[in-house]
């Protein structure tokens, strides 16, 4: 089955262009005349971009999830995370080469339908849009439960509610006022991050806050650099790979910018000093500050450092800055769905009408479609908690893996079209095209392989490949389905 022509730039219904990198606006990469390539509004300014970027990386699993990753690895859980950032960041470089050279809201999936066919863009368009969609329900539900710690009066549900309401007003408004909570949101967790590591490092070499300096003994003491053994650097690459989700989402959000090309490559170029500075040093802080099996740890390793240093209201301070992560991530997720929605919408893979836009320039259709998901999966985690919802977050767990895959695949081929027809949007390239992409590739394999072989990492991989198995099916029928329908349409017409 061939690659499928991506449509034009007018939306749902019109008709194909052959092109296979097609116009990205001005010259120099700009959208024109205040709209996307897509249609969409161009209403995210540079700040914005920015902070998404830098903010993309910084998820409620880094703060929370990251202390069952330390009691899992020890401090090789720093090996764990060096692997997997490397991962992002060679994946993150193959995805900037794309988008520099054709910037979509539609980002990988629209990618993998020109270079691998419609089917893998229809499926992986769609697992994306899935893993988001239930992702609005965790985040929702995180922020419930912090807010009804402060506020108890008020039900859970009640906050979950309210927070999914206000964030989704403020996606229909406009993507200006999305980039804008987004700019604050990102903002708060990068100044919690950067003070968070200064302070710790000042306490590492016996600066105040701290008594004397800490050297290495929480390293290497307490069994060792790796006390559960080498395999547990691969364990713990399973409980990080998932908080890295999100780096991709500046290469959605680039196409509603003034410069998509200089916002993809200025994200691509700074993905790896953001991954060693928010992710390296915060959890080398901790994994040096104190022991790796302490259970305070475990349970909340930002808490237990600022409470190691008499910071005075540690906890309320990180329930603040992991209230916001999740605020953000509940914002950038409905985006970010709704984005994809559009783009499936605007090439026949969804209803048409998540390919229109409101006054505002923003895809309504979409982000009520993704919302109501959230909404109902959100109403799950009440009522079937240990069912439903388990199966939700089990069957959407390895979407990141098989995004990941689909865009080493994709740019095989994407980037022989692209110095063929237009070599002069080459402007991000692969290192080592194509050796290092196989390479890539090969690390993903394993990193999959290894999860059907963990006790914990299998049942979310096979349900999340059944997932896979189900939308690719679809994705098939329906194309076999289109040119039978075309013809009977046109002889209908004769």
């Amino acid at each position: 089955m061939g690659a499928h022509p991506p449509p034009s730039s007018t939306g749902a219904g019109g008709t194909p262009t052959t092109t296979a990198v097609p116009p990205v606006g001005d010259p120099g990469g700009g959208a024109t005349g205040g709209q996307s390539p897509d249609g969409l509004q161009a209403g995210l300014k540079n700040r914005h971009l920015s902070m998404i970027a830098i903010g993309g990386v910084i998820g409620a699993g880094l703060f929370v999830g990251s202390g069952a990753g330390i009691a899992a690895a020890g401090p090789g859980i720093l090996l764990s995370y060096a692997l997997t950032g490397l991962l992002v960041v060679l994946v993150m470089r193959m995805l900037g080469e794309m988008a520099a050279a054709s910037p979509t809201s539609g980002s990988f999936s629209a990618y993998a339908d020109r270079a691998l066919g419609r089917w893998a863009g229809f499926t992986i368009g769609w697992l994306y849009w899935f893993f988001w969609s239930v992702v609005l329900a965790v985040e929702a539900t995180a922020a419930a439960s912090i807010l009804t710690g402060w506020v108890p009066a008020v039900p859970q549900w009640a906050w979950a509610l309210l927070v999914m309401v206000v964030l989704t007003g403020t996606n229909l408004i406009s993507v200006g006022s999305f980039g804008e909570f987004e700019f604050w949101f990102a903002g708060i967790k990068v100044v919690a991050i950067v003070i968070f590591i200064v302070v710790g490092a000042l306490a590492i070499f016996g600066l105040p806050p701290g008594d004397d300096p800490v050297g290495v003994a929480n390293l290497t003491g307490h069994g060792g650099f790796l006390p559960h053994g080498p395999g547990a650097i691969l364990s713990g690459m399973l409980l990080v790979v998932f908080s890295f989700m999100g780096s991709e989402i500046v290469t959605l959000a680039a196409s509603e910018a003034p410069n998509p090309v200089q916002a993809v490559r200025k994200a691509v170029n700074s993905v790896i000093w953001r991954i060693a500075l928010f992710y390296l040093g915060s959890i080398g802080v901790i994994v040096t500050l104190l022991p790796w099996n302490d259970k305070a740890v475990a349970k909340s390793p930002y808490v237990a450092v600022l409470e190691s240093l008499d910071i005075p209201y540690a906890g309320t301070v990180m329930d603040i800055v992991v209230l916001t992560a999740v605020l953000s991530c509940l914002n950038s997720g409905l985006y970010t769905a709704s984005r994809m929605a559009f783009s499936l919408g605007e090439r026949g893979d969804a209803p048409k009408s998540f390919a229109t836009v409101n006054k505002g320039g923003v895809p309504a259709v979409a982000i009520y479609a993704s919302v109501a998901f959230g909404f109902v999966a959100t109403i799950f985690s009440y009522t079937s908690k240990d069912t439903v919802f388990q199966f939700l977050l089990n069957s959407s767990g390895a979407v990141a893996l098989f995004v990941w895959l689909v865009i080493c695949f994709s740019q095989l081929r994407m980037r022989r079209t692209i110095e063929r027809e237009t070599p002069e949007r080459l402007t991000v390239r692969m290192w080592l095209y194509p050796w290092l992409t196989y390479a890539t590739i090969a690390m993903i394999v394993f990193v999959v392989g290894y999860m059907f072989y963990d006790p914990d990492g299998r049942k979310q991989m096979v349900l999340s490949v059944i997932a896979a198995v189900v939308v690719l099916a679809v994705g098939l029928l329906l194309d076999r389905r289109r040119p039978r329908d075309r013809d009977a349409a046109g002889t209908k017409g004769a």
